[in-house]
């Protein structure tokens, strides 16, 4: 007995009950792991709100844009910056390389920023914010109500419901969009203003003097300490009216006699629907690292006890829910598992005939996943749905670790003489060199993903972490604890069970006969290998190319937009239509839609919006049909709205990365004029290309306006300033709210406004009455010029660069070759001019970025793998006719992909870099026999006789493989789309992964020999 034999056995308690520990924490950390759906990844980008008031798109660009693009770029590890210029307002966008520390990278964008502001526009404001997977709702909800009004929907929503569901823990902030909030409105006459010599800011100042609370000292009496207030609150309706604003000889002039009170609302330049009515939505946002299906669960039980509070003809309706998603990959994972340890259980019945070496196989794959589940807590990483797929990926190949330790095993136990002790331990000792080889196959190939950066290094580094650690646990159970209970369960009647049978007697004479031959002649292989070749170079050539695999969410988002200065009444008549159309779909459960703001909280004109789209579980139609009808009703029945559709994950991806759109077009020039003549051209042009939807072309248009010049001359003979000017006309068009009345929990602000019928046309604007400090009054137009204005489109530039982006979507199609018909039409002559360049942007962009990592990944794959066949052999000749075979299997894989109709993208390329790990392993499992056999037999027959006593583990694991697999390349369940491209990849691979290892490899390692050939001598099969 070895030493290592002697350790294991006097050590099998403390290993067995180490192994117990292990399943055990990790059933209990499972519960205690936080989910979310995506891996916890800080995006390298960072983006700077600006706000400068009212000032034209180009004065913004060179006076508040441009200052501050230069100041972050000076930030260190600044890759590129990308900014948009509206009217008074800015958008700067400044990128990181991957793996930045981004909170300092934020601290010191936002420094920069602070730094430059003395030089910018008195006014002027910021907001930095890092981009991270958290920066849209994890659960959204809507109120609805056929009797209440929105405002008591809104203060049900933001002093009830927020306060509730605040209290949730992992809940960063909820947020209420929709509604209305309650204001006093101060109505005022301005004929009256004028008989009284009046201003809206007098009223306004007298309202504010009125309404005061204050602290005016502190006196001591009878042994006590009094802080004296002086309280002149205003508390209802009527005491607003008797606010007295004048007073004189001839009496009190009170606020009622020169405007009217009354409750109101605050004005509000956005509506928000649900399932086609006024809706009041709450969206809850969730920390970075919560975990989602925890703060679901917790947040849907505060809902349910708060339901009975609910005023009566109150609705609360789910329309998003991303634990729904988990949830349900959870579940796909789960059955993927069940399937896999039952089809792997079967396998091992089939051939071994052992009930209880099958029992061991069962109990060990949900042992390592709970083990690997402790490896991932102690990495701080999530159940996601990289993670989950991971696991689901894995079963196999934890499986095919069990099926090879037993066969031998078995094989050894069966196949030898004598008393049975100890036989399973010297097998199993035998087997460690083999097995340790053979499992660095597999795992060595994560390693180059480690440096893997980009989306896909932060996708799917999760995913090889995972698998990973679950092949080494893998490893160390079946090298350790299989022997030690094998030994224990396998008794003298099992050993002396025959082997094999007559199926495998007839399985060897055939492989003996068609070896013969190939091994006297092995040119032979060629036969075989040619045809492989040049099947894969058609699969290569057919096979299209995209860049995150589809995956059907259960609910998609529909960006709309209508024509610049369109009125907030106008977009919601023609978006009550898109409703219609939604309703009309039978497979949509419910939605809600903004306008004037969006998804991810942020304000917008009143002419843009979104819907969310929520459809009904499966089974139904597939996600993309849904959206490509409503597509073309849209389209055909809404003139004049223009749409774009897109799944929330891809629409997240895009928002965190900046692009959001597969196809971008950057457009560089200095002429902003030719910039935007090309970029029409250009939409137009790409929009005729089959395939391609939702084309823009970049150029945004802010709504009219009108543009009041205060002549500054006039002004003064009035004896007022511009300033003075802008403030007198603000008060008139937008009121004042002067202060604030307390009602109970919440404050109701007090508006001071003139009637709208005296605001409502270009007309009434310039018949302001205004007064000078000497107390005159003039009309606006005295003094000032009133201009109607059309849009004024955005100023975008990268790198300082004036830029244009024409955008589009794929539906239908794959990317790549919907690129390379683009990179057609934009060749063609004339329709790009001199002195106008471009270059590809958008997913393709990060398309070609993750290729390129990918595919550094598969070389230095290749290169370990390479290492460590030299490592094991030291023989050039036996590497290169292994490593020759994973090779081979990537032409399948190309085949697989083509007949499935599967893009090659990152997660197909995942597999094609882990087929070659697993046809690898298989190889050394071969060649470990083929040198065992070297010591007793002539090396050409020992290449045979390693094909017969390889066969049936070689068969066992490539079988259970496929079948474990199978639930995620058929996409069973939802979630496992994501895993799909990768599982058929790996099946088109193992799929041939039998002839290739027991025929094709001893037939390469025979040309490539130098051994003199001598006849292969078989044994007759009896």
């Amino acid at each position: 007995m070895s030493l290592f034999t002697s350790w294991v056995q006097a050590h099998r308690r403390s290993i067995l009950f180490l192994v117990l520990m292990m399943a055990v924490a990790g059933g209990a950390i499972s519960f205690r792991l936080p989910v979310a759906l995506f891996p916890s990844v800080d995006f390298p980008r960072v983006v700077i709100s600006l706000d400068a008031g009212d000032r034209a798109a180009e004065l913004m660009e060179l006076q508040v844009t441009r200052p501050v693009e230069q100041a972050v770029r000076a930030v260190p590890g600044v890759a590129s910056v990308r900014s948009t210029s509206s009217r008074g307002s800015a958008e700067i966008s400044v990128n990181f390389g991957w793996g930045t520390d981004m909170i300092s990278a934020m601290l010191q964008v936002e420094s920069a920023v602070s730094r430059v502001l003395p030089v910018l526009p008195g006014g002027t404001s910021f907001e930095v914010k890092r981009m991270d997977p958290t920066v849209f709702p994890v659960l959204a909800y809507s109120l609805t109500s056929a009797t209440r009004s929105q405002i008591e929907l809104y203060d049900i929503a933001r002093y009830q419901l927020v306060p509730l569901l605040s209290s949730v823990n992992g809940a960063s902030r909820v947020q209420v969009t929709g509604g209305r909030r309650e204001e006093y409105r101060v109505t005022a006459d301005p004929a009256r203003l004028q008989a009284y010599g009046l201003t809206l800011g007098d009223v306004a100042r007298t309202l504010s003097a009125a309404n005061v609370i204050t602290a005016v000292g502190r006196l001591e009496d009878h042994y006590k300490l009094y802080l004296a207030m002086v309280d002149t609150r205003l508390t209802t309706l009527d005491e607003i009216r008797q606010t007295i604003v004048k007073s004189g000889p001839n009496g009190v002039v009170r606020l009622e006699e020169i405007a009217d009170v009354q409750r109101d609302t605050v004005p509000q330049w956005q509506r928000v629907t649900a399932d086609g009515r006024d809706a009041v939505l709450i969206n809850v946002y969730q920390q970075p690292g919560g975990n989602t299906v925890r703060i679901a669960r917790e947040i849907k039980a505060k809902l349910a006890s708060f339901r009975s509070q609910l005023p009566s003809g109150v609705t609360i309706r789910t329309w998003y829910d991303q634990s729904e998603l988990i949830v349900n990959s959870a579940a796909s994972v789960r059955d993927a598992i069940i399937i896999g340890v039952i089809l792997g259980a079967a396998v091992l019945l089939l051939f071994l005939r052992s009930l209880k070496i099958t029992l061991v196989a069962i109990v060990v794959v949900p042992t390592v996943l709970a083990a690997t589940i402790v490896l991932l807590h102690l990495l701080g990483m999530s159940f996601n749905i990289m993670t989950l797929g991971g696991m689901a990926a894995a079963v196999g190949l934890i499986i095919d670790d069990v099926i090879v330790m037993v066969e031998h095993i078995i094989r050894r136990l069966r196949g030898g003489r004598g008393d049975h002790e100890g036989r399973v331990m010297a097998a199993a000792r035998e087997f460690a060199q083999p097995l340790a080889g053979s499992s660095s196959a597999t795992i060595v190939i994560f390693l180059p993903l480690a440096f893997l950066s980009g989306v896909t290094g932060a996708f799917f580094k999760a995913l090889s972490v995972t698998m990973a650690a679950a092949l080494i646990i893998s490893f160390l159970i079946t090298w350790l604890a299989i022997p030690i209970l094998a030994d224990h369960l396998l008794g003298e009647k099992e050993a002396h069970r025959e082997e094999g049978g007559a199926i495998t007697i007839r399985v060897h004479c055939v492989y003996e006969r068609l070896m013969a031959p190939l091994i006297r002649r092995p040119a032979l292989v060629l036969a075989g290998i040619v045809p492989l070749l040049i099947l894969g170079y058609v699969g290569y050539r057919q096979v299209g190319s995209g860049f995150m695999p589809v995956m059907d969410e259960g609910g998609f988002i529909l960006d709309y937009r209508t024509p610049p200065g369109t009125a907030l009444s106008e977009t919601d008549r023609l978006l009550r239509q898109v409703e219609a159309i939604i309703r009309a779909t039978p497979d949509v459960e419910t939605y809600s839609r903004r306008t004037g703001a969006q998804l991810g909280g942020g304000l917008t004109e009143a002419n843009t919006g979104d819907f969310f789209i929520r459809l009904k579980p499966l089974p139904r139609r597939p996600i993309d049909v849904v959206m490509d009808e409503i597509r073309g009703k849209v389209e055909r029945q809404v003139p004049g709205l223009r749409i774009e559709l897109a799944q929330l994950m891809e629409d997240l991806i895009g928002d965190l990365t900046a692009v959001p759109q597969p196809i971008e077009v950057k457009l560089y020039a200095d002429d902003q004029r030719q910039l935007f003549s090309v970029a029409r051209r250009v939409a137009d042009a790409i929009g005729r290309i089959p395939g391609v939807v939702d084309v823009r072309d970049g150029i945004v248009l802010a709504g009219d306006a009108l543009d009041i010049h205060v002549d500054r001359t006039r002004a003064a003979l009035e004896g007022v300033d511009p300033d003075a000017v802008t403030g007198m006309v603000r008060e008139y068009l937008s009121g004042v709210v002067t202060t604030e009345v307390q009602e109970g929990i919440k404050m109701v602000g007090v508006r001071v406004w003139i009637p709208p019928e005296k605001r409502t046309t270009e007309p009434d604007i310039g018949s302001f009455l205004l007064r000078a400090p000497d107390g005159h009054l003039f009309p606006l137009r005295r003094v000032a010029t009133i201009t109607p204005v059309t849009g004024q489109p955005e100023i975008t530039s990268e790198n300082l660069k004036p830029m244009v982006a024409v955008t589009g979507r794929i539906s239908g199609r794959d990317m790549g070759s919907v690129v390379r018909e683009v990179r057609r039409v934009l060749g063609q002559a004339g329709l790009i001019p001199r002195g106008v360049y471009f270059e590809l942007g958008g997913m393709y962009r990060q398309q070609q970025i993750a290729f390129r990592g990918l595919i550094g990944v598969f070389v230095a794959a290749l290169a370990l793998v390479f290492l460590l066949l030299l490592f094991l052999y030291e023989r050039f000749r036996i590497v290169l006719a292994i490593a020759v075979i994973p090779l081979l299997s990537l032409s399948a894989v190309f085949v697989g992909l083509w007949l499935t109709g599967t893009e090659l993208n990152i997660s197909a390329m995942m597999g094609m870099t882990m087929i070659v790990g697993i046809v690898t392993e298989v190889a050394i499992f071969y060649f470990s026999e083929y040198r065992e056999l070297l010591e007793t037999t002539e090396p050409l027959s020992a290449l045979v006789e390693a094909g017969k006593n390889r066969m049936r583990p070689i068969v066992m694991t490539t079988v259970v493989a496929i079948l474990t697999l199978l639930p995620l390349a058929l996409a069973i369940g939802q979630g496992s789309a994501m895993q799909q491209p990768l599982a058929i990849a790996i099946i088109s691979g193992l799929l041939i992964q039998v002839p290739l290892v027991l025929v094709v490899l001893p037939g390469i390692f025979t040309l490539l020999s130098s051994e003199k050939r001598k006849p292969c001598r078989v044994k007759e099969a009896k």
